[in-house]
């Protein structure tokens, strides 16, 4: 028990101040990173330092609930402390093993009340989690938690990379928000939203010349709302904000109820003095558990998409029986059928068609809308998922004519109510068979480990844009080179490119031209994770699109063994390497408007030789093999809006 005691001392010091202050700290095993918790005034705060700097000055802690304040007249009552030492496989994330070992204090506090609650620190090496966990309180089992105080207070010389909340019930027939705002690179710590509705999870933010901050949320399914991040406050602070009232056509509540004992879900801060944790932390999964086993093993891979170039004039049979073609050509897993299948292909002419692609080696994913009360959207089907009972009769007829999996689209909203949907739809989906992928969607929260049969998300500005905007065709290679560091830092993200027209049409000619070069957009196939890909070619790039890159699109892989940062700067440029089984990916894309010289460093590839996908300096795309140095340096340059592959 001495030894016990000499070992969680070396992480773990409590100190009583004074009567108005009280203090405790973790840190992480290797001692870099460290929790501070204090009370001042009867208010919970935390700072967290790394390597001795400040990421977070003193922040609030608290809540609000029906049964009691406790973000107020709190007093600190005790701790107690563990070692977590957790290892887990997982496939459809960044890495498929992983090693998690943190230090954990439990801070016990009461209110004004007597009425108790724990808020518990869990602290890696780069990793900061925390939630409140509350106690049954006498006769009470059960509370609604309305409010939290939970802030973020950084540093004046911050500047952040951070997304707008879209305003709710807006947008194409009413379906914000739907996590498809663009980040603002390096924004100074004032107000730039006049919408004020604040930012969407995740965001980046640099803190100064003292390193970077990834914030973001993990273990939300039904039993809690979604929350973001709101405005930047007077206070210099940044606070947990639940749903806008208005989200979902005004119906729910912005609260979480929850049964007792229970916890929040956490909240998640990777802290590093360099962007190689950032890409690679695994902190959202790290902290959750599968909450079902999957009813079947499932299978990843690579889908044709019809909709995304050809549009709603594409759905008929057969414009779908080309790209069922197309996909068995390019040995693709999957063909993606969208919106309005329903009546402009119907289910009779529907199972000839599942034969059909089942005859070329191909599965079907099939689109629904989410909607019923919730938004207007007008695409069919409609109103089957829902409800319990009309969901479960539709996905006993997609399991019994053979359907893989389904899109769900238009969700809008990140309230109680809408949660319970997305588990109810997850749910009873592996009780079919059916993998499920969410467009018009909130940010995944850990739910490629919770929830077996989740296959991705898009909840960013994705490929669709790219087809309606010209301004987000403008930023393509900018906002590639952000989402590394940020949206797909923790979660998938099922962006839906790879374009090989030059224009983003049927034709392939006289509007929407592509502004980023093939090389780039091959790239993206690596740098963007997600474990089943909506690919946007066409069949007209089985002949018109260069060779090698169809060849490159044939044995592409979707999911990873592990995942390294190896160079960049959200914003400018970004460059990773995955590898799957043994073989490795390096890929990489330059937002700026200059030619990009690199030396990078390989040492999984020292002294091999490889295949080199680049653009010259007209922009062409070529592939040439060559050889990494002995030393494993390797020099490249990417052209504006460019990017290669090293394979």
């Amino acid at each position: 028990m001495k030894t016990l005691c000499s070992f969680f001392a070396t992480y773990l010091v409590f100190i009583s101040l004074s009567s108005y202050s009280q203090e405790a700290s973790v840190s992480s095993p290797d001692k870099q990173l460290t929790v501070s918790i204090s009370v001042i005034e009867g208010i919970p705060y935390y700072s967290v330092r790394y390597k001795g700097k400040i990421s977070l000055d003193n922040s609030p802690l608290g809540l609000k609930t029906n049964e009691g304040d406790f973000s107020v007249a709190m007093k600190y009552l005790s701790q107690s402390e563990e070692v977590i030492n957790k290892s887990y496989t997982q496939d459809r994330i960044k890495k498929s093993s992983i090693q998690y070992q943190a230090n954990k204090l439990s801070c016990s506090f009461e209110n004004a009340q007597q009425k108790k609650i724990s808020v518990v620190f869990q602290v890696s090496n780069n990793d900061v989690a925390f939630r409140y966990e509350l106690p049954i309180w006498g006769p009470r089992m059960a509370t609604v938690i309305d409010k939290e105080t939970t802030g973020f207070k950084f540093p004046t010389t911050t500047t952040t990379y951070l997304s707008a909340m879209m305003p709710p019930m807006s947008g194409f027939a009413r379906t914000t928000p739907s996590y498809e705002s663009a980040y603002e690179a390096n924004a100074p710590l004032v107000k730039v939203n006049p919408r004020s509705g604040g930012y969407v999870f995740p965001g980046l933010f640099k803190i100064g010349e003292n390193g970077w901050v990834l914030l973001s949320e993990t273990g939300v399914g039904s039993q809690y709302c979604g929350s973001h991040l709101s405005e930047y406050s007077a206070e210099g602070i940044y606070t947990i904000e639940y749903p806008d009232q208005r989200q979902n056509n005004g119906f729910g509540s912005t609260s979480a109820a929850i049964a007792l004992p229970g916890a929040t879900p956490w909240r998640t801060i990777t802290v590093s003095d360099n962007l190689k944790h950032i890409v690679e932390t695994t902190i959202s999964y790290d902290l959750v558990d599968p909450l079902y086993e999957a009813s079947q093993k499932y299978k990843y891979g690579r889908a044709a998409w019809s909709w995304i170039v050809w549009q709603d004039n594409s759905m008929n049979y057969d414009d779908q029986v080309k790209y069922v073609d197309m996909a068995s050509a390019l040995s693709f897993e999957y063909i993606l059928i969208d919106a309005l299948w329903d009546s402009r292909i119907g289910k009779e002419k529907m199972q000839e068609l599942i034969k059909y692609a089942g005859s070329k080696n191909v599965e079907v994913f099939l689109w629904y809308n989410s909607n019923g009360p919730f938004n207007d959207a007008p695409q069919g089907p409609r109103n089957r998922m829902h409800s319990a009972i009309e969901r479960k009769k539709e996905m006993k007829w997609l399991q019994s004519v053979g359907v893989k999996g389904l899109k769900v689209d238009f969700f809008g909203g990140d309230k109680q109510e809408s949660m319970r949907l997305y588990e109810d739809i997850l749910s009873d989906a592996n009780d079919y068979g059916l993998m499920v992928d969410f467009h018009g969607a909130t940010l995944p929260r850990g739910w490629e480990r919770m929830y077996p049969n989740y296959v991705g998300s898009e909840a960013v500005v994705a490929s669709e844009m790219l087809v309606f905007t010209q301004g987000v065709r403008d930023n393509e290679a900018f906002n590639a080179t952000i989402h590394p560091y940020v949206r797909n830092a923790v979660a998938s993200m099922e962006f839906g490119g790879v374009f090989l027209n030059k224009f983003l049409t049927k034709s392939n000619q006289g509007r929407n031209k592509r502004l980023t070069t093939d090389a780039f957009q091959l790239a993206t196939a690596i740098l963007f994770q997600n474990p089943v890909q909506m690919f946007a070619l066409t069949p007209n790039n089985l002949t018109d699109a260069p060779a090698f890159a169809i060849d490159f699109m044939k044995t592409v892989p979707t999911i990873w063994d592990e995942t390294l940062h190896i160079d960049g700067y959200p914003g400018k440029y970004s460059v990773l390497a995955r590898r799957h089984g043994d073989q490795w990916f390096i890929a990489g894309v330059n937002g700026g408007k200059e030619v990009l010289k690199l030396t990078l460093k390989l040492p999984m590839l020292a002294g091999k030789k490889v295949s080199l996908y680049n653009d010259d300096s007209t922009l062409t795309t070529y592939l040439k093999d060559t050889e990494v140095r002995r030393s494993g340096e390797f020099d490249v340059e990417i052209q504006p809006g460019g990017g290669f592959i090293l394979k």
